[in-house]
């Protein structure tokens, strides 16, 4: 499969496109700094925290690479990326609020990222819509 962009993935950068790949980068960077940082000094406190919040990191770093390249097998990619990370947000904002102990500290995403204003709730539903936005005018 060839990661050639068309025309109508090339929009996949543009307006919204650079915002989303300028905020998946502020994230990776914060995600994966915060928990590299909590890993390295604090491991034995919150291990599965820490490393939810580099997986989180890993997650922004692949969507917001993807969304710059926008060639088709990087949209995919960037699609795949997005769904996961929403997964995950989902997934341990409702373990954090229903299942508070399980985690003894935060991670980007716990209580669906209010530490972060909700953005990483927000963020991969943009990103889906942007995606699927730009897939469907591709087939058009």
């Amino acid at each position: 499969m060839s990661d050639t962009a068309t025309p109508a993935d090339t929009t996949l950068r543009t307006g919204p496109g650079r915002l989303l790949v300028a905020v998946y980068s502020v994230f990776t960077l914060a995600a994966t700094a915060r928990g590299s940082y909590q890993l390295a000094t604090r491991f034995d406190e919150a291990p599965l925290a820490y490393g939810l919040s580099v997986a989180a990191g890993l997650i922004y770093l692949v969507a917001a690479v993807c969304l710059a390249r926008a060639g088709r097998t990087s949209r995919t990619v960037a699609l795949v990326s997005c769904g996961v990370e929403l997964v995950g947000v989902l997934t341990v904002g409702a373990l954090s609020v229903f299942v508070p102990g399980l985690l003894p500290d935060d991670t980007v995403w716990s209580r669906f990222g209010s530490g972060y204003g909700f953005v990483p709730l927000v963020l991969p539903v943009l990103g889906l819509w942007w995606i699927l936005r730009v897939h469907r005018a591709d087939h058009r």
